[in-house]
């Protein structure tokens, strides 16, 4: 059917960034749904969700709402199978360790070996010996574990083939190095949580996850968003989420703190190691995203692909570490207000961009200045066994977040 006689289809492309991407997501997604009529993001037509972006993305295809997840993700509330439990980020894979300390007295043995009898450099014996380092420091077996109890709630389903809107979740084939997109024909038996595991394995961070005899980590190691594989589904509205932008500190407000308590760092070089591999790694994954959006644009000229994503003179954003979950809210909270205001100032150029597709500027809602993400209630959890131990927990994670922080600074 002609594109001017049918519904106009929408879909949703979500990249990855770890925790702090699922945050900022979850913020910008609601700010986005409140602040823009006509359009609901747990009923669109399709998805695509790269690592931690195909964690909002399947809890949106199985019908739950930016503010269910928030619910959910953020302020760690609801019903006993949607809290999602912090600790699930934070468990050590004893497994996978254990496996490797096991090998250390045969590789130590084959070392040997290789220099002592094979004259093989003693950086060759080394090199054995690395195979003796863990595939990954943390399990991400209770990401899957955690989503097959969300999923299995009624009116959701953990397969991709009884979903009612499409859902493709892309992992990264190690072996070969190809992306494996999840929920399409002939990857659509995978179960859904399993598929968010592996496209949320972080090299380095998770172990691979097996499925069919292969080892599959994050999908974001070929490609950003992956959008392709709706715009080939002739939808006519593509609303993409990128997480994760440069930072340029030299249009960046100049207050010096934080609202996370944070102190600004006036040149990124004095912030280490971690602060330049963190603007190293966010410029190239931008820049490949920058060359991938131009060629949706000319390969698909009759799609409207907008981009949201970060101030990139925005401080909070950068500064705040990719895989922290205890400063959730005020994060949450930031992204939800920049996404507002972001909308505020590109209001005549989207209102113009989604009206063909049914989609108008919600200003009352835009403009209400009271409007905010999370409660200010000091009640923050559900008074259960369940809702304390998460409060105890969410104490040690804020503890261990500071320690971090200070030792990185003594370290400068």
């Amino acid at each position: 059917m002609p594109r001017n006689q049918r519904k106009p289809r929408i879909a949703l492309a979500l990249a990855g960034g770890g925790p702090l991407g699922a945050i900022y997501e979850i913020g910008a997604l609601c700010a986005l749904e409140e602040s823009l009529g006509g359009l609901n993001f747990a009923d669109v037509d399709a998805y695509v969700g790269v690592s931690a972006g195909g964690f909002i993305a399947a809890g949106l295809a199985n019908g739950m709402s930016p503010r269910e997840l928030c619910a959910s993700f953020i302020e760690n509330v609801g019903a006993e199978h949607d809290v999602f439990q912090p600790s699930v980020l934070i468990r050590l894979a004893w497994g996978e360790l254990a496996r490797r300390l096991a090998s250390v007295p045969v590789l130590t043995a084959q070392a040997s070996y290789r220099y002592l009898f094979k004259r093989r450099s003693l950086s060759s014996a080394f090199e054995r010996l690395g195979r003796a380092l863990p595939a990954g420091l943390f399990s991400n077996a209770m990401i899957d574990e955690q989503l097959q109890r969300q999923f299995a709630a009624p009116g959701r389903t953990n397969d991709f083939r009884q979903l009612k809107r499409k859902l493709v979740l892309v992992a990264t084939d190690l072996d070969s190095g190809d992306s494996v997109p999840f929920g399409q024909p002939g990857h659509d038996h995978v179960p859904i949580s399993k598929a968010v595991q592996a496209s949320a394995a972080l090299p380095g961070l998770f172990p691979p996850v097996e499925i069919d005899g292969h080892h599959y980590v994050d999908g974001a190691l070929k490609k950003t968003l992956h959008a392709s594989v709706l715009l080939d589904e002739d939808v006519d509205l593509l609303i993409c989420l990128n997480p994760l932008v440069p930072f340029n500190s030299t249009q960046a407000p100049q207050h010096r703190v934080l609202s996370g308590g944070e102190e600004r760092i006036p040149k990124l070089v004095d912030g280490g190691l971690p602060v330049v591999l963190s603007q190293t790694f966010r410029t190239m994954i931008h820049s490949r995203l920058q060359l991938g959006m131009k060629g949706y644009e000319r390969s698909h000229p009759n799609t409207t692909i907008l981009l949201f994503e970060p101030d990139q003179r925005d401080p909070e954003m950068f500064l705040a570490n990719t895989f922290s979950y205890s400063q959730r809210r005020v994060l949450a909270e930031h992204a939800y207000q920049q996404t507002r205001k972001m909308l505020r100032a590109r209001r005549a150029e989207l209102a113009s961009k989604l009206a063909p597709h049914g989609v108008t500027i919600a200003s009352d809602a835009l403009d209400d200045s009271e409007r905010h993400l999370v409660s200010r209630s000091a009640t923050r959890f559900v008074r259960t066994r369940s809702g304390r131990a998460l409060q105890r927990l969410e104490q040690v994670l804020n503890e261990l977040d500071h320690a971090l922080a200070h030792r990185s600074r003594m370290k400068c």
